[in-house]
């Protein structure tokens, strides 16, 4: 049986993504993806229930934050060095590069004797994971074209949904039934997995793409992060505010951010550039941003150790706990982006949800030792929905906000400033409950007035949950009490910090959207570190979204109506797929997509009679008049598309946003983006 033709490759390009590949071989690769961004996307959420556990066993709850602190840091500092030196150098390689070194860095965690170690070993595979995420989104775009590309990046954002569910149960599951330990040691068999099916299936074409690469800048914002976080983390604690070493740190933390400042000046391709600060929207958007992190790995990080000690529940049963607090915030970050990218009005989000959050944030200071599951529950899930109402919006409302060229950058550059937020968020909370928490136990053990055990005293106690056990009945429950206020203080003070951000909210304008702005995917969202895409991968994103959301029929029905045809949707469907590849078969074509053979036969019938085409044998080829037909078909799907970027297609349209445009409508109304040996499966049955 004959084969539709297609149009020869010019010498010396490579090929497109996807071309040469069987879908399963596709759907393999990604299959192996997703599994290098579950392990990060893991141990994001898995690790918080362990926490207390990992504390009471190696000492040290006033380090806790750094076993998050680090892992984000690390992250954050490294995901734009990934992004880049995957396109320069081989995003294949550079994956598995990532998945070694997160694996190093799980092991070496599983295996740490004390917590300096761990929080050593947790920023290894924090640098680790930051490459997984931005390189596995970035090889979607290698493998498959634009046009369905949204439908593989949705699968990604749900496994980050997924894991903000299942990451505190399993953590809880793991550290109660076998080790905390094996927090860290459940990545080893995922990720060898994942890297012999990459070894073995991963093939993607050889594009190397030329990079400034900011290092001095990247390693300037996390030296910056990182004195200051020291800061907010040792000072009070481990060292008093005036001390010597505080005020040092604060002052390298000011010389360096001056420093960087100059270096982002001139840099050719600037980590964060400062140029975007002068877009009032931009400024605004990333306070919000730096707050909500903030609040939001700060509350999840101590949570889990209110739950276990305070209230006295099992690890596994402290992840049951949390589910709310993740429900209501996937409930409305889904919600808010699905109205905002209906109606165009977003400016309520981010009002009402730093309202909400401010309001679960007092609901949970609230809360002591003999509060109710459900009362738990209620102010869990206000806290929750509170931040998914503002998260998806942020987002949004940046990449309405600049144009085209700074999109890419604009988007990390906001999520960047969530994942110092969270930085600063864990490290704070740590810093206020450790001191509150010695000064409470001091005044109980002074009050006492009764022998103690050898060796058990307020730092004791502080140090080591497990040792309440070994105190005199009478005494625990103000030990517990202490623990419980301490904790929950840390709300009462988060909350005049989310203020900030509702009374920033309020000087946000609300822009009219572009048709090409929608909501982001949950990765961009939930992901602790920042997203670092393109300013064509993100706009592609958008618009593949759209094309699937509109469904082919209606496509069909609104280039042909634009064209000024009076055809079936199938008809301009056939008319663009001849012109695209010279010749079809139309009894092929039924069995290469989706289309079922009695609409292909009747819009094959219809482009008959108008004399839009002529039959060859079983093939059908374009006359003059189809030629002329299928141009202005093809003309109107490319000015829907531009239609969608608003003054991004102005005048001065950069030329690879042009080619996006070309290369999207070549795919949604010539091909499909079916291969002629290979069935689709089942799906959509408009053409």
């Amino acid at each position: 049986m004959a084969q539709e033709i297609r149009p020869p490759r010019l010498g010396g390009d490579p090929p497109g993504p996807g071309e040469g590949q069987s879908r399963r071989t596709v759907l393999v690769a990604i299959g192996a993806l997703l599994l290098g961004m579950l392990l990060a996307a893991l141990d994001q959420t898995i690790v918080s229930t362990a926490l207390p556990t990992i504390v009471s066993e190696l000492g040290g709850m006033e380090h806790l934050s750094w076993v998050v602190t680090a892992y984000m840091l690390a992250s954050t500092a490294g995901t734009p060095l990934w992004g880049k030196l995957g396109d320069q150098y081989g995003r294949k390689r550079l994956f598995q590069g990532a998945i070694v070194l997160f694996l190093i860095g799980s092991a070496l965690c599983g295996l740490a004797q004390n917590m300096p170690q761990l929080i050593a070993f947790r920023a290894l595979q924090g640098l680790g994971g930051g490459g997984l995420i931005v390189l596995s989104m970035a090889i979607v775009g290698d493998l498959v074209p634009p046009r369905e590309r949204g439908k593989y990046q949705g699968l990604f954002g749900a496994v980050f949904g997924t894991t903000s569910v299942l990451g505190p149960l399993l953590g809880g599951l793991f550290t109660q039934h076998l080790s905390w330990r094996w927090v860290f040691y459940v990545n080893l068999p995922i990720g060898v997995v994942a890297l012999f099916v990459i070894a073995a299936v991963l093939h993607i074409p050889a594009r190397s793409t030329r990079h400034t690469i900011d290092y001095l800048g990247t390693l300037l914002i996390a030296s910056v992060a990182t004195c200051l976080v020291l800061v907010a983390s040792l000072g009070g604690t481990t060292w008093a505010w005036g001390s010597p070493q505080i005020i040092g740190l604060a002052v390298l933390g000011g010389v360096l951010l001056v420093w960087f400042v100059r270096v982002e000046r001139r840099a050719v391709e600037p980590v964060l550039p400062l140029k975007l600060f002068a877009i009032r929207t931009f400024s605004l958007v990333a306070v919000i941003s730096f707050v909500i992190g903030f609040a939001m790995f700060g509350a999840m990080t101590y949570l889990p150790t209110f739950l276990q000690v305070v209230q006295g529940v099992t690890p596994t049963m402290s992840g049951v706990h949390m589910l709310p607090m993740v429900l209501g915030l996937l409930s409305t970050s889904t919600a808010s982006g699905q109205i905002v990218s209906r109606t165009g009005r977003w400016k309520v989000f981010p009002i009402a949800g730093t309202a909400i959050t401010c309001v679960g944030l007092l609901l949970l200071h609230r809360l002591d030792e003999n509060s109710s599951d459900a009362e738990m529950s209620v102010c869990f899930f206000v806290f929750g929905a509170g931040l998914g109402l503002v998260m998806q919006v942020l987002v949004l409302v940046v990449q309405n906000a600049v144009s085209y060229e700074d999109l890419g950058v604009a988007t990390s550059g906001a999520t960047f400033f969530r994942s110092i937020g969270a930085s600063f968020g864990v490290a704070v909370f740590g810093t206020i409950f450790t001191s509150r928490l010695i000064g409470k136990l001091d005044e109980v053990f002074a009050s006492a007035g009764q022998d103690l055990p050898a060796g058990v005293g307020p730092e004791q106690v502080a140090a080591d949950p497990r040792a309440i056990a070994t105190l005199p009945p009478d005494l625990r429950p103000a030990v517990l009490h202490a623990y419980a206020e301490s904790i929950t203080d840390v709300f009462l003070y988060a909350a005049p910090v989310v203020l900030v951000a509702f009374v920033v909210a309020w000087f946000l304008k609300e822009d009219k959207l572009r048709a090409s702005v929608t909501a982001p995917d949950t990765s961009q969202t939930l992901a602790s570190n920042p997203v670092e895409r393109s300013s064509r991968d993100e706009c592609a994103r958008a618009l593949s979204v759209l094309g699937s959301r509109e469904g082919r029929k209606a496509i069909y029905v609104k280039i042909t109506d634009r064209a000024g045809l009076d055809l079936l949707p199938a008809a301009s469907w056939l008319l663009l797929r001849v012109r695209r590849h010279g010749t079809v078969e139309p009894a092929r074509l039924a069995e290469t997509t989706p289309v079922p053979l009695r609409v292909i036969t009747e819009a094959s019938r219809q482009v008959e009679e108008r004399r839009l085409v002529t039959r060859e044998g079983v093939q059908l080829t374009l006359t003059e008049d189809g030629v002329r037909a299928a141009v202005s078909l093809a003309r109107a799907r490319e000015e829907s598309l531009a239609e969608l970027l608003g003054d991004w297609w102005g005048p001065d349209r950069p030329t690879d946003l042009v080619q996006l445009v070309e290369e999207l409508t070549a795919e949604l109304c010539g091909s499909d983006g079916e291969r002629p040996h290979t069935p689709e499966p089942p799906g959509d049955h408009h053409p």
